[in-house]
Parts: structure tokens; sequence; C-alpha cells
């Protein structure tokens, strides 16, 4: 019988464990990818969601590109990007994004975007010139996209994913009963549905999920059956950092074992692939999930 996780005190709850060290971001590697951001005026999630995983990332020439502006139009509070009314999308962007992965000399480019609920196709318009543009320039460049809730709009769904991109992903983030407090403006159903669909659809699906929340084993182990249900291919598991303190707070840090333990779970489940681990956020290790 598994039990139920131990909520530490506000002391043991502040202090992080030693697991979740990183190194700074440094190196000329680094240097070259920052610069080229900058120049080419790029959002990155690496940068706006503080990832704790920047310096390995960027240090090996390789990055996250976010779209569509870093203003989100929602309030999700376990997220770093801010909040509020976006402007007007730049409909240049998908030429930029796609010269600077040719600069880069990207083999696996991930991109990303922040919601954008007050468009009526969601972006969708911009996601598939991103990812044609980028075929286009660097045909031997994999793609994943790391697309959000589309709010049941299936055509923009499907206009999003059609561009060619060899994997699809859509976080879950939390386990069902934690969705009001961490995802107010979404639903774990739709959710689940978006990732049937792309699935039928014929794309290879990932989705990820943060742990230290709150969620208990049990619910983790129905969030990874019904993504299994839902036609899920791979499931990241990673370690949620407070980005400030006013976002939601870490109920527990997750010891390695642990996710050591989920990862089994998760393929005995169905999964074909767990990349689950205290620092693994939905982008690391991308390269790995084109082929499962």
């Amino acid at each position: 019988m598994i039990e139920l996780p131990v909520i530490p005190s506000e002391q043991q709850r502040k202090k992080r464990p030693d697991w979740l060290r990183v190194k700074l971001p440094i190196g000329p590697e680094y240097a070259k990818v920052r610069k080229l951001v900058d120049e080419h005026k790029l959002h990155t999630i690496c940068e706006s969601g503080n990832c704790p995983n920047m310096g390995e990332c960027w240090g090996a020439g390789t990055a996250t590109f976010m779209i569509l502006g870093n203003v989100c139009t929602r309030s999700c509070t376990f997220c770093a990007v801010a909040t509020g009314r976006p402007n007007e999308y730049d409909t240049d962007e998908p030429r930029r994004v796609a010269e600077a992965i040719v600069l880069m000399k990207v083999k696996h480019a991930v991109i990303t975007s922040v919601n954008r609920d007050e468009l009526k196709d969601r972006g969708a318009e911009i996601w598939y010139q991103t990812v044609r543009l980028i075929k286009e320039a660097s045909p031997a460049t994999t793609i994943e996209t790391l697309i959000p809730d589309t709010k049941g709009n299936w055509e923009a769904l499907e206009r999003m994913i059609s561009a060619g991109q060899e994997v699809v992903s859509h976080n879950m983030e939390t386990v069902e009963r934690l969705y009001r407090r961490v995802r107010p403006q979404a639903r774990y159903e739709r959710s689940l549905e978006q990732i049937r669909r792309t699935k039928e659809y014929g794309q290879r699906t990932k989705s990820g999920i943060m742990l230290g929340l709150g969620e208990t084993h049990d619910e983790v182990f129905k969030a990874m059956d019904d993504l299994a249900q839902n036609g899920l291919d791979v499931l990241t598991l990673g370690q949620y950092l407070q980005p400030t303190k006013m976002h939601h707070e870490v109920i527990e840090w997750i010891h390695p074992e642990t996710f050591a333990m989920y990862r089994e779970e998760g393929l005995a489940r169905g999964l074909k692939y767990v990349e689950s681990g205290p620092l693994v956020r939905s982008s690391y290790h991308a390269e790995k999930h084109v082929n499962v």
C-alpha cells in the first residue's frame, strides 16, 4: 500500500534540497544563443518561465522559442509568464524564428506560446506559419510544438498541428483535483480531449505534469491512466518550483527515488516514454521524444 505524501513544515518547505541545485548559465555557446535571441527580438520560455535547465540547454546551443508574445491571457498560479492583455502579434515572427534556428544550427526545435484566448483562431495561423517556415528554411530540423489549450476550438487545433511538426505537446500541468486552484481557466477533461484529438489526427503526442503541488500518488496514477487511454505517447514529470511568493507554494519536494518510481509506473500503465526527474521540464531532452 502506498502512503500519501507528508506535508512538510514551513521551514522544510522553504529549503530547497541538494538535488535541485543547478549551475549558472555561462560559457561561449550560451553567450552565442543569448546574442541571437536578443538580436532577433525573440521570446524564449527558458527566460520567461525561469527554467532551471537554461544553462544546460543554451550551453548546448539550443532553446525553446515562445511565439505570439510574452503576455498570457490566463492566470495560472504556477507560471512566471506575465498575465494581462497582449499586444497585437507580430506577423513577421515566424520568419524571424525560422531564421534564428538556421543561424543556431538547431537539429531539434521546440516551439511554445502563451495562451491567446482573445484571438478567434487562438493564434493558430501564426503557429502554422512558424512550423512551415522552419521546415522550409531547415528541412533537417525536427520540431516539437508545445501548444496551449484551444478552449475547444478544434478547427484552430487542426491548423496548429498540421504544418509538419514531429511531436505535438500539450501539458496537463497537474492532477484533476488541483485544476481549479492551479489552472483556473482550464478544464481537465478538455485538455484530455485535446490530446485525444491530436492523436486521432495522427500526431505523436506528449504532455507534462508538475509534482509537489499537493497531489497524491493515486492522483498521479489516475492522470497517467487517463492520458494513456487518450492516446498519449510521451509524459514528462518534474518538480514544481515556485517562481515568486505570489505564486502557488511548493507543498512537497519530491525525492528522485519517487520520480524513478513514477517513471516505472507510467511505462507499466501503457505510456511509451516517461521522462521523470526533479529538474525535468517539458522540453528537457526533447530530441529523444521524436521517435518513441
